[in-house]
């Protein structure tokens, strides 16, 4: 019996993730709570590539220093990663110059 309690006790926990507030707050363009850089953003993106998934998240806090963008659009079809980041980095440059960070994750549809 010691035993068997001595392996479950070297035996390390299953982790559980909880949900971060970040990832709670996750937000699609089609949630009403995006905040006004996050809508900026969407609606930009929504106008150039008529994506038919789009994710915009502010992940600094709100302050719009890091973004995280999940995009999947027509126009990327055929085209290399590269090419669809450049894409979508041409069309968000004026707000890429106020940002630090973007995280950006494309996809053709």
């Amino acid at each position: 019996m010691l035993s068997i309690a001595r392996r479950r006790l070297a035996q390390p926990a299953p982790l559980l993730r909880a949900p971060t507030l970040q990832a709670l707050r996750w937000q699609t363009t089609t949630g009403p709570r995006l905040s006004e850089g996050e809508q900026l953003i969407a609606d930009k993106l929504k106008e150039r590539f008529s994506p038919t998934h789009l994710a915009v998240q502010d992940t600094s806090g709100g302050c719009g220093a890091f973004y995280n963008i999940e995009i999947a659009s027509p126009a990327f079809k055929g085209l290399p990663l590269v090419k669809q980041h450049k894409l979508v980095n041409e069309a968000l440059k004026k707000e890429i110059e106020g940002i630090h960070g973007l995280q950006l994750k494309t996809r053709s549809e």
